[in-house]
């Protein structure tokens, strides 16, 4: 079943590289009485991801702060040393976006954004996405009808719906 504005969020545990390497976030602590913004992206370094979609939460971080927003996060079904390496690329880390590694894909299962395209090699990745959530709560969610596009799921787009 796929998640809808209104349900909470599942439980999962994802990867962020700290100064001293791996540590574990889960989604109860990440969105514990916070207001968060949450996208997902097929993977790292892929074209599109790496070209619009992160560019666009970096470009709308400012205007989400001054919504409220405590944090605003990127996850992948890639590991933590991956999404470092993307995060420091792209300049998302710099910007102060989380790169949340979802390694085995189970939190992109449980929201039931799980895709394969066999032909460039993505197996059991996540749908392109983006989602505001206020304590645990999806209260926005934009999910991308085409794949490689960012159109309905870029920080543009859900900062006009917040």
């Amino acid at each position: 079943m796929t998640i809808s504005v209104g349900d909470r969020l599942p439980e999962a545990t994802f990867v962020k590289m700290g100064a001293d390497g791996p540590e574990e976030v889960t989604v109860e602590a990440l969105t514990k009485g916070r207001k968060v913004v949450l996208f997902a992206v097929p993977g790292a370094f892929t074209p599109t991801c790496h070209s619009a979609h992160v560019p666009s939460f970096i470009r709308t971080k400012d205007g989400f702060m001054e919504k409220g927003v405590d944090e605003i996060a990127c996850v992948a079904v890639n590991d933590a040393f991956v999404m470092k390496t993307w995060g420091d690329a792209t300049g998302a880390t710099e910007a102060g976006i989380t790169m949340l590694s979802d390694g085995d894909g189970s939190f992109a299962k449980a929201m039931g954004m799980v895709f394969d395209a066999p032909p460039v090699g993505l197996f059991n990745r996540s749908a392109r996405y983006a989602l505001y959530a206020e304590d645990g709560v999806v209260k926005v969610l934009k999910v991308e009808e085409a794949r490689g596009t960012c159109e309905l799921s870029g920080g543009e787009s859900l900062l006009d719906a917040i």
